[in-house]
């Protein structure tokens, strides 16, 4: 199998799924989402995973929203498609469909509902592996505890080199990036993915990128190319403005999908903060607290010159042609 030229150098922002009142996808919305994406200079965009409620998605919607995505966007930027399931070959069929729909890439979680051993992970993966010959991102999607081994990866990368990533979910990372890093050469790229929460410290470690919520992602874009040509201080600066909004929101994924939209809202990039059910309701408190952020966010972008909505622009453009 051939080996795409789809790298990760950077952001590559979960996209949510933005519903009308009614609760059905509001497609216009969507759209809206990813010119923010590709004025944020992301590197690419993901959808649907689980901060995009893929979950509560039809299988159906699930390849809507990819389609949508990739039809969208153009040439403007990479579509990595997220496929979870349990079952082998559902995985397996919906990555060859997303392939076939001109996804850049798939990333799929570990399949953690109940517990596997490793033999298992492999068959697993081997199977998803042979659907596609674009680049796959495995999430080592952890819930329980058990995590995927550098060996592990090793392993799975010689048996298949277009397994070119893997997103981690746990604290303490750094020693294990390095690990997976220099048992793989450098071969399989290693993602931070708890909302960019550790990113500092993971880039001197040798990570590519991060995988946070959109609502942030040009913030943590901007700290990453900071950090990563040198200048800590000034990503510090930037990264310590949007580390309370980060903690909050990965209390509870429910919860994070409220605020997710909230945030974007504020930024005029949503019209709409709707979250399908079943969901939180959130507490008055909570509400006051996500407003209070939210105007941190806003008073961090303008201090650093940032613009609150940077598709803003970009959008009336497109509506013209």
């Amino acid at each position: 199998m051939g080996l795409s030229n789809f790298t990760i150098n950077g952001i590559v922002p979960i996209v949510p799924t933005p519903f009308d009142s009614d609760e059905e996808i509001d497609w216009g919305a969507l759209g809206n989402l990813l010119d923010f994406a590709v004025a944020a200079h992301v590197e690419a965009i993901c959808l649907p995973a689980y901060a995009s409620e893929f979950y509560k998605l039809a299988e159906a919607e699930r390849k809507q929203t990819v389609v949508f995505a990739v039809e969208h966007v153009e040439s403007r930027a990479s579509v990595v498609a997220q496929v979870n399931y349990a079952s082998s070959r559902q995985a397996a069929c919906a990555a060859r469909e997303a392939q076939a729909d001109g996804a850049s890439a798939v990333c799929c979680a570990v399949p953690r509902i109940f517990s596997l051993d490793d033999s298992a992970l492999v068959k697993h993966f081997d199977r998803i592996l042979q659907a596609i010959d674009i680049p796959l991102i495995i999430q080592d999607f952890n819930p329980g505890g058990n995590s995927l081994s550098a060996s592990f990866v090793a392993e799975l990368h010689r048996a298949h080199p277009h397994f070119r990533y893997v997103k981690l979910e746990e604290p303490l990372m750094a020693e294990k990036v390095e690990a997976i890093l220099e048992e793989t050469s450098g071969e399989v790229g290693v993602l931070e993915g708890w909302g960019g929460m550790f990113m500092l410290e993971l880039i001197r470690s040798g990570i590519c990128g991060v995988m946070p919520g959109l609502a942030i992602s040009d913030i943590l874009a901007r700290t990453f190319r900071l950090a990563r040509g040198g200048d800590l201080d000034c990503a510090y600066e930037l990264y310590q403005g949007v580390l309370p909004q980060i903690v909050f929101c990965l209390q509870n994924m429910e919860l994070y999908h409220h605020a997710e939209k909230l945030l974007l809202e504020a930024r005029g990039i949503l019209s709409r903060a709707k979250v399908r059910s079943a969901t939180r309701t959130l507490r008055e408190s909570e509400t006051r607290h996500i407003q209070f952020l939210n105007v941190k966010i806003l008073s961090l972008l303008d201090r650093f010159n940032m613009p609150r909505n940077p598709a803003g622009q970009a959008s009336f453009r497109n509506a013209e042609r």
